[in-house]
Order: structure tokens, then C-alpha cells, then sequence
């Protein structure tokens, strides 16, 4: 270890000294704000406090007339940061990006669904009642599945994670299918009063598909020339594309008879 550099702690002291020895006239503007909030002389900082990620269970107890509320704390112990990272930020653990994450692993689809991008304060859930959950001006998404998994596991006395998010699911899926069934529906109803549509987004993506494949095979052809000229050129044969064409079986018919 070497010798403390302490010269950041010192800044005022040697700027008056420069002063007084005739470095330069007038002291600089902020020798006085220095003087009033000094820096800091505690030269190794605390690392901040690493919290556990607290969960709330409704839970029967033995001996209690009622469920009460439980709160757990994370059982994994938190390992030491590095030095390098000790002091960065402490990182925020919530129970729902937990729940959030798994959804989102094994429904991936879902954050190709169009949504609304509209500036919330981040704690629109807080807003609903989440016993069931549809809710009135929300639409139905995979963040209802995670507020709805958090709710039961909060409310419903020795309601396990597995199971919340069964119920959830199975909840989700009924309304997914009620949702497509009505759509469905609404535009048949629609047709059969003369009303027409579009290319589905199905005909669109084929279709678009369709041109970049002529493309390619427009390119691989140019390519494949482009190969068999560079091949011919080293071995002096002749490319397929130098090659004359083959006269037709009447072609040679027609030139023997004459």
C-alpha cells in the first residue's frame, strides 16, 4: 500500500497559501463555499447494505383462529460484491419481476402482441382489484397474469407459487379464447353485411416472403455464373453458362432429312 494522496482534502489550505505567497491576486469563488461544507475527511467509505427480498404468504398458523400474514425473507444468502463493485448501486429486488420473468420465458409471444405506450407512474396495478383478474379500462396482458400470481400468493392463506400461477394461466387462457372468439365472430358478422378486408397479416408476411425468395434465386443464379466462370478460368474448361445450348431431337431431324 502506498502513501494517501490527500491533496483533494487540502485544496482551500493551498489556495490560500498561494495567495499569500503572490501566485495569484484574489482568491478563487469557491475558497469560501469549501470553507462552509468542507469535504468529506472519512477517507474509506461503508458499503451500502445489501437488503433481502422480503415476500408476504398468508399462512394457517397452529393454535391461531385465522390465517395471518407471513413475511418471508430470502433463505439464499447474499454473496459479498466484488471490490471493484462494492460501491455501486444496491440493486432493487422485487417479487413480481420474478413472477414477471417466468411468464414472459414460457409465453414469449405475448411481447409481440401491439400494445399501448402510454406515460404511467409505474403503479397502475395498485389501482385495480386484482381477486380477479380482468379489470375495466386495462387490457388483458401478461402483466394481469403476474399482478393476479401475486395477488393469490398474498391473500390466499398457504397458497403456494406452482399453483398461483396455474390459477392464473388457466384464468388467462378462458379469456384469451373468449377474446379470439369474439373477434372472430364480429368480423363474420361484419362480411356478411358487405363489409371487406384487407391481406390478413398472414398473406402479407407470405407475400413479402415470396419476393426475397425471387430475389435470392435471382442472386444465387448470379452467383453460381460468377462460381463457374472463376472455376473455368483456372482449369480452362469451359463454364455451363459458355456452353452452347443443346439442339432440340428436331432441330437434327430437319438438318439430316435436308
Amino acid at each position: 500500500m502506498g502513501k494517501l494522496n490527500l491533496t483533494a482534502l487540502r485544496v482551500r489550505q493551498t489556495a490560500i497559501r498561494q495567495k499569500a505567497v503572490g501566485k495569484f491576486d484574489k482568491l478563487p469563488k469557491w475558497v469560501d463555499a469549501i470553507a462552509d461544507i468542507p469535504p468529506a475527511q472519512a477517507i474509506v467509505r461503508t458499503p451500502a447494505q445489501q437488503h433481502q427480498l422480503v415476500r408476504q404468504r398468508v399462512k394457517s398458523i397452529p393454535g391461531a383462529s385465522k390465517p395471518q400474514v407471513v413475511f418471508e425473507v430470502q433463505e439464499k444468502p447474499i454473496k459479498p460484491k466484488k471490490a471493484s463493485r462494492m460501491f455501486q448501486p444496491v440493486e432493487l429486488k422485487y417479487e413480481e419481476d420474478l413472477l414477471r420473468k417466468e411468464f414472459f420465458r414460457d409465453h414469449p409471444w405475448e411481447l409481440a402482441r401491439p400494445r399501448i405506450v402510454v406515460e404511467t407512474t409505474g403503479k397502475d396495478a395498485e389501482g385495480h382489484d386484482w381477486s380477479r383478474i380482468q379489470q375495466r379500462g386495462k387490457g388483458l396482458d401478461g402483466e394481469s397474469v403476474v399482478q393476479r400470481q401475486l395477488w393469490l400468493l398474498n391473500n390466499v392463506p398457504d397458497m403456494t407459487k406452482s399453483f398461483a400461477y396455474d390459477t392464473a394461466r388457466r384464468e388467462f387462457y378462458r379469456l384469451r379464447l373468449q377474446e379470439d372468439i369474439e373477434r372472430r365472430v364480429a368480423a363474420e358478422e361484419a362480411e356478411a353485411t358487405g363489409a371487406t378486408f384487407g391481406p390478413s397479416r398472414h398473406e402479407i408476411g407470405m407475400e413479402l416472403e415470396s419476393k426475397e425468395y425471387e430475389r435470392w434465386k435471382t442472386w444465387a443464379k448470379r452467383e453460381a455464373l460468377v462460381s463457374d466462370q472463376r472455376t473455368a478460368a483456372f482449369t480452362g474448361a469451359e463454364s455451363q453458362g459458355d456452353k452452347p445450348e443443346e439442339q432440340s431431337t428436331d432441330d437434327v431431324t430437319q438438318a439430316l432429312t435436308e
